[in-house]
């Protein structure tokens, strides 16, 4: 299966998606499990969770969304911000190029760029054969590295959420 689950679930329900892989991980799946009348199995939420996105119809997504507001709720209740919290962790990545240097990330970036395309390019131009029966996992190959490559561009770059609160810090300095 080629699902990508947890874009999915970020366009639905941000906030449950952002803390998705985070401290709050757990606690975001139980909401998103509960709202589709799913009993949690501890430790194995986020994989119910796919399993439940995989097959989704737009009333659980519906309730999904719902989900998302209350979990903001009792978030902003409990004074933790899902976001601010996920923007350090970004931060902290780039923060240890203060201790470490950029070469490690330059190099690493370079290399898995460069392989990445010629894989894309081998692929696509036809030099690479993938036999019938392994075209499913040769897509699932292929979405995973571009899923990789998107995060090295998120790490130089920024992400979309970062470049929103950008934007609003300016429009709120003018």
């Amino acid at each position: 299966m080629n699902l990508d689950w947890k874009s999915m679930l970020s366009s639905v329900a941000p906030l449950i998606g952002t803390a998705i892989g985070g401290p709050f991980g757990a606690v975001a799946a139980q909401a998103g499990l509960k709202a589709l009348g799913i009993e949690p199995e501890p430790g194995n939420e986020e994989q119910q969770l796919e399993a439940a996105m995989a097959s989704a119809t737009p009333e659980d997504m519906y309730k999904i969304k719902t989900a998302d507001q209350q979990f903001a709720k009792d978030m902003k209740k409990l004074d933790v911000d899902i976001m601010r919290i996920d923007q350090a962790d970004r931060s902290s990545a780039r923060n240890m190029t203060k201790t470490t240097g950029i070469w490690p990330q330059v190099i690493l970036s370079i290399i898995y760029t460069a392989a990445y395309g010629v894989v894309l390019y081998c692929f696509m131009s036809g030099q690479i054969d993938v036999p019938e029966n392994q075209q499913i996992l040769f897509g699932s190959l292929i979405g995973i590295l571009t899923a990789a490559q998107v995060q090295i561009l998120n790490f130089w770059f920024g992400s979309s959420s970062g470049s929103k609160e950008k934007t609003a810090a300016v429009a709120g300095a003018k």
